[in-house]
């Protein structure tokens, strides 16, 4: 009888464990955020589009707008944003970046929407972008790191941000959660804090002093963290071969382009893929996303519901969010949600009354 009532009280706190953000003082609508997440994945995922009121084709920096509003009449539940003008510019250009953000933000917290933070970090210590360019770009991690040569710079950075998450409030007064992105696509080449420009370790180690520095340093309770490689793994061990451990890590998600008819339709194994995620996520009680995805110009106007509503309803997976990427204001071809008058907006259209699929006006007190 004693060894039962163990095991139940052991189940129990294992339980209770499990399903909370890392970040143990998070505030009471950070962690709201985390567990209606959690609980609408059972039965929906939210749809998310980058830079969704930022900018869209055609236009930039209208009030109240998005591309997706104007053929559903709702903009995505989850907009993603950016940090990559928070340094590497000129401090009047930083400050106007963030001024701007900061709005964005809390104005999707206000509607009850959710705002979801990649950043394409221009390299710190060399130039060339946030791009890896060969015979320009310096392995920044190893810089970055405790005991790096630029570690102190990196904490200047990361002050910044801590700053400006720190700041932002909504209507209610309350500071907004975000979900926070760094270093995504960690397992490709292209970014300079990609897999052949730094060890496992140092990666890792990057990785913990950011979370650690941002919530136990620098006081910013408000984020959650997302982990997201590309699509370069078929295993579970391989999902994590770059992984800090639970304890760093809110949200597991993934990357893939290519898979979903970038380079040919390969939906199984972008299904099995989604689907170790998914089960990591449910198994270590994580949130679990696809963080990025699309199919540029939309060529296929099917792609909604033949394509990407397949995978992600497939095997039972549970999923937080999908986001597609963003909508160029000037090119005719790199866009990757519709506008009105697209020949995908009936699939489209379709994909949104799915009641799988969530918008902005579907969401109710996600932060409640």
């Amino acid at each position: 009888m004693y060894r039962y009532t163990l095991l139940l009280l052991c189940t129990f706190l294992l339980a209770v464990a499990h399903g909370q953000p890392v970040d143990k003082r998070a505030t009471p609508e950070t962690k709201a955020l985390f567990r209606n997440l959690m609980r609408l994945s059972e039965n929906h995922t939210l749809f998310g589009h980058q830079h969704a009121t930022e900018y869209g084709r055609g236009w930039a920096g209208d009030a109240d707008r998005s591309d997706v509003k104007s053929v559903t009449g709702s903009h995505p539940a989850i907009i993603g944003v950016d940090l990559s003008g928070f340094s590497g510019h000129a401090a009047d250009v930083v400050a106007k970046n963030k001024a701007d953000l900061k709005k964005n933000v809390e104005d999707t917290y206000n509607r009850g929407g959710v705002t979801t933070i990649a950043w394409h970090f221009n390299n710190p210590v060399s130039a060339g972008g946030f791009y890896w360019k060969d015979s320009v770009s310096k392995p920044a991690v190893k810089y970055l790191i405790p005991g790096g040569a630029a570690h102190e710079q990196y904490k200047g950075i990361l002050k910044g941000i801590a700053d400006w998450a720190n700041s932002t409030r909504g209507k209610d007064g309350k500071q907004v959660p975000m979900i926070f992105r760094p270093y995504h696509e960690f397992d490709g080449g292209w970014f300079w804090w990609g897999a052949p420009h730094c060890t496992r370790e140092e990666f890792v180690s990057l990785w913990r002093f950011t979370v650690g520095y941002l919530r136990d340093s620098l006081g910013v309770h408000n984020l959650l963290y997302a982990f997201s490689p590309d699509n370069r793994f078929n295993t579970e061990a391989e999902f994590l071969d770059r992984y800090p451990g639970d304890e760093w890590v809110d949200m597991v998600g993934m990357d893939n382009y290519g898979d979903m008819g970038r380079d040919g339709y390969r939906l199984d194994v972008a299904s099995r893929k989604l689907k170790i995620v998914s089960d990591y996520a449910q198994r270590k009680g994580k949130l679990a996303a696809f963080t990025e995805t699309g199919l540029e110009s939309i060529p296929n106007t099917n792609w909604w519901n033949d394509v990407l509503l397949k995978v992600m309803r497939a095997d039972g997976k549970r999923l937080s969010y999908v986001l597609v990427w963003r909508n160029d204001r000037t090119s005719p071809t790199h866009y990757y949600a519709p506008v009105p008058g697209h020949p995908s907006v009936p699939d489209f259209m379709k994909f949104y009354n799915d009641p799988y699929t969530l918008f902005e006006k579907d969401l109710k007190g996600i932060y409640k």
